[in-house]
């Protein structure tokens, strides 16, 4: 049976999906083509050369340009979104499997409104080295509540703004705000969002695995982030 467009309205769930972009061609196509069914797709654009933007709009997405940086990306695209929800992903981040209905169904529950959810992480990878980081990633999240930006982040509007938003780092943007809103507040869904290995393959996963813990040492031990940024040449 068909089901008109009021009620079709009625079960796209009031989300906006925020993705900051800088040359991302090859993976935003795929990235944007899952994202189907939220109210609405913001493409934040820090200053591509590519075909990034060009492809957003051909695949409907509203793009905002923005200062290069994904913190300022993602703040300003917070501030463009029109949602009473925002998830913010990755531009070579997939939602995978039943990702829309795991939304609508954390959306759906009005106590959630003080929590913040992520996806379960996936790499886009058959080798035994991304189920290893897989393994590894599920348990930081488990045992320390912390989910990077590569695994999603829902969370409503007023909680954000009350959070302060993100902040316009280099990076660990993701890691600043998931500790605002504290690990006792996170949910994670049961989809996957599935990641692009590319940059593991290219530095290879150990020196990259050995990279990022280095990033949250550092930040943990009380290092800028802007000051990390330059130590690993971001």
């Amino acid at each position: 049976m068909a089901v008109d467009s009021a009620e079709q309205s009625a079960a796209r769930p009031d989300v906006s999906v925020i993705i900051p972009t800088l040359n991302a061609a090859r993976h935003l196509p795929q990235t944007l083509s899952a994202c189907r069914g939220v109210a609405e797709t913001v493409v934040v654009d820090g200053g591509s050369t590519d075909q990034t933007v060009a492809i957003a709009l051909r695949l409907g997405a509203r793009v905002v340009l923005a200062d290069r940086g994904r913190g300022i990306q993602l703040h300003r695209g917070a501030g463009e979104a029109r949602g009473a929800w925002l998830l913010f992903l990755h531009a070579d981040t997939v939602l995978t499997g039943n990702w829309l209905r795991d939304v609508r169904e954390f959306t759906g529950q009005p106590s959630n409104r003080l929590r913040v959810a992520a996806f379960c992480f996936g790499l886009d990878d058959a080798s035994a080295s991304a189920r290893r980081l897989e393994r590894i990633v599920a348990w930081r999240v488990r045992h320390l509540g912390l989910p990077y930006g590569d695994q999603g982040l829902l969370i409503h509007r007023e909680l954000y703004q009350s959070l302060g938003g993100y902040r316009a780092w280099p990076l660990m943007e993701d890691v600043d705000l998931v500790r605002r809103a504290g690990r006792h507040g996170l949910t994670v869904l049961p989809s996957i969002a599935r990641t692009s290995a590319t940059r593991f393959r290219q530095e290879g996963w150990r020196r990259r695995s050995l990279r990022n813990f280095g990033c949250l040492t550092l930040y943990f031990l009380g290092v800028s982030p802007r000051a990390i940024a330059r130590l690993y040449g971001k």
